[in-house]
C-alpha cells in the first residue's frame, strides 16, 4: 500500500507549496535505507559532531575514523584520544568551533554524539543542553544523534541514578524535535566493564540501517569470550533459521541475513510450498517446510536442520497470526490459535533446539515481538498477551544462556507496511502512519535489518533486551 503523503513529500516543489500555503499536511522525510550489505566506510564523507570526556572516548576513536567520518569535537583530551586513529585511517579530525552553524556556510552534519558515561551529578546534565543546543540545527536529513551512558542501576549515588535516567527521558524527546528530518535519536548505555562491546551498537545506530528506529535506550552488557565483531560480512559462514520466511518482514529478514554472508533456511507452512521455495532460490537458502502450530514441527525442525546444516547459529522466531476481535467478542478458537503460533511455538522451537544442541554455541535467537505488547491494543488481547509473553521469553532465556555465549533478544516493530497493515481501515492506517516522530510507517527491511545486527558477532553484549522498531511512536510505552 502505497503511502501517498511520503510519496508526494519526495517531491521539492510539492514539499514547497505545502510549506508556503501553510496547510496542515504532514510531510515526512524519505528515510535512507541501505542499498546492499554492510561497509566498513559507511561514514564517508559525513561530518560527526562528538562531545564528552567519558569512557568511551577510546572507543569513538577506534570506529568513527575507520568508518571514514569526518569528526569534531568538544575538547582538547577528546580531541588527542581521537587524533592518532584519525591520522592512521587519514581522516580529518577538528574542533566543534570550526563548524559554521549560521548564515549561508552553515554545514550539516551527520551525526550528535555524546558520551555522558562520567555524568554524575546535575550539573553534568547541562553538557547535554549546551551541545545539542547550539549543534542540534545541523543535524542534516536522515542524520543521527546518539546519546550514551550508564544504566541507572549501576549507579554509585542516588543523584547519579537520577541523571543516568534522565539520559532517556532527553534522548526520547529529542527523538520527536528532529524526527520531522528523518533524523532520529537513540540511548546507549554502558554497563561498567563492557565498553569493548559497543563498537558494532554505534555502526547500527549511526548507519542507515537503523532508519527507523528512533527514540530507543539499548543497554550493552560485558560478554563472555573472545569478541568477534568483523565489519564486512559479519555473518559469513553463519547458519540461520526464519519462521515465517514465505512473505513479510520474514523474507526481508533472510534476504538481509543473507546479504550478510549466512545461509538461511526459510521456513513456512507446507501450504506456502512455493512462496517459501522461491525466497530460499532467490538468495542461495534452503526451504524447510512445516507448520509451527504442530506439536511435533519442532521434532521435525531440529532433524531437518541436523541433516541439512549441522546445526544453526541464529534463530529468528518471525512466524505469527493476528486473529482479531474485542474480548466479549472472541471465540476461543481466535484465542487459542493466535497464543499456539505466536507463543507455544516459540517455546516449544526453541526448546528442542536446545536440547538436542542444534543451536551452537554463541548462537543468537531474536523473536518478534510488537509494539502492542508494551502498549496494548483494541481487540488484540489475545495477540498482544502473546507479544508481551514474548518479552517475558526473552528476559529469562537471556540471563539462562549466557553462560553459554547465547544472546536473547525481540524485536518490537510498530507500523510497518505489510499486508495485515494494508487490511487496516483508512482512517486508522494513516493515523498508525503519522502518529510517531519520523512521520510515516516503516518497511520490512527496517524490521530485517535491526534483527540482522541483533544477529552479528559484535552484538554479543546486546541480550534480555527489546528493540521497538517503530519511528518513534508517539504514544505507547
Amino acid at each position: 500500500m502505497t503511502d501517498v503523503l511520503l510519496e508526494l513529500s519526495k517531491n521539492p516543489l510539492a514539499r514547497k507549496l505545502v510549506s508556503s500555503a501553510g496547510l496542515p499536511i504532514p510531510m515526512p522525510e524519505a528515510l535512507a535505507r541501505p542499498k546492499g550489505p554492510a561497509t566498513e566506510r559507511f561514514l564517508e564523507g559525513k561530518t560527526v559532531l562528538v562531545a564528552g570526556d567519558g569512557a568511551l572516548g577510546a572507543i569513538l576513536a577506534g570506529v568513527l575514523p575507520r568508518a571514514g567520518a569526518k569528526t569534531l569535537v568538544g575538547s582538547e583530551v577528546l580531541q588527542r584520544t581521537i587524533a592518532a586513529s584519525a591520522e592512521a585511517y587519514g581522516r580529518p579530525v577538528g574542533s566543534l568551533s570550526s563548524l559554521p552553524t549560521e548564515g549561508e556556510h552553515a554545514e550539516k552534519v551527520h551525526a550528535l554524539v555524546l558520551d555522558g558515561t562520567a555524568f554524575e551529578s546535575t550539573a553534568d546534565l547541562k553538557q547535554l543542553y549546551t551541545f545539542f543546543h547550539e549543534f542540534v540545527r545541523s543535524i542534516g536529513r536522515s542524520g543521527r544523534a546518539v546519546v550514551i551512558g550508564r544504566p541507572s542501576d549501576t549507579a554509585n549515588t542516588v543523584e547519579q541514578a537520577a541523571v543516568e535516567n534522565a539520559l532517556e527521558g532527553f534522548t526520547r524527546s529529542l527523538a520527536k524535535e528532529i524526527g520531522g528530518k528523518g533524523a532520529t535519536a537513540n540511548l546507549v548505555l554502558v554497563e561498567p566493564g563492557a565498553e569493548a562491546q559497543v563498537p558494532a551498537v554505534l555502526r547500527f545506530f549511526l548507519s542507515s540501517a537503523s532508519a527507523f528506529v528512533s527514540a530507543q535506550p539499548l543497554r550493552v552488557s560485558a560478554a563472555s569470550g573472545k569478541l568477534e565483531d568483523p565489519w564486512e560480512a559479519p555473518l559469513a559462514g553463519k547458519v540461520a533459521l526464519v519462521t515465517g520466511a514465505a512473505r513479510g518482514i520474514g523474507e526481508a529478514t533472510a534476504q538481509a541475513l543473507a546479504r550478510e554472508g549466512a545461509r538461511v533456511v526459510c521456513l513456512d507452512r507446507p501450504d506456502d510450498d512455493e512462496a517459501t521455495s522461491k525466497v530460499a532460490r532467490a538468495i542461495g537458502g534452503l526451504p524447510l517446510h512445516a507448520d509451527v502450530s504442530d506439536p511435533s514441527a519442532a521434532a521435525k525442525i531440529v532433524s531437518e536442520l541436523r541433516k541439512q546444516t549441522g546445526g544453526v547459529d541464529i534463530v529468528v522466531h518471525n512466524a505469527g497470526v493476528t486473529r482479531d476481535r474485542t474480548l466479549a467478542r472472541m471465540d476461543e478458537g481466535r484465542w487459542d490459535l493466535t497464543v499456539d503460533i505466536n507463543l507455544n511455538a516459540i517455546l516449544r522451537i526453541t526448546q528442542s533446539l536446545l536440547d538436542t544442541s542444534t543451536l551452537h554455541e554463541n548462537g543468537r535467537i531474536v523473536s518478534l515481538s510488537s509494539i502492542a505488547g508494551i502498549a496494548g491494543n483494541m481487540g488484540q488481547t489475545n495477540y498482544a498477551a502473546t507479544k508481551s509473553g514474548v518479552i517475558g521469553f526473552t528476559r529469562f532465556l537471556a540471563k539462562d544462556l549466557k553462560k553459554r555465549g547465547i544472546t536473547v533478544n525481540a524485536v518490537a516493530p510498530g507500523f510497518i507496511e505489510t499486508r495485515m497493515t494494508a487490511a487496516i481501515p483508512v482512517v486508522i492506517r494513516e493515523a498508525g502512519r503519522r502518529l510517531s516522530a519520523l512521520g510515516q510507517g516503516g518497511q520490512p527491511e527496517d524490521v530485517a535489518n535491526t534483527i540482522t545486527f541483533l544477529a552479528t558477532p559484535g552484538a554479543a553484549g546486546v541480550t534480555g533486551q527489546v528493540l521497538r522498531v517503530c519511528g518513534g511512536a508517539l504514544i505507547g510505552a
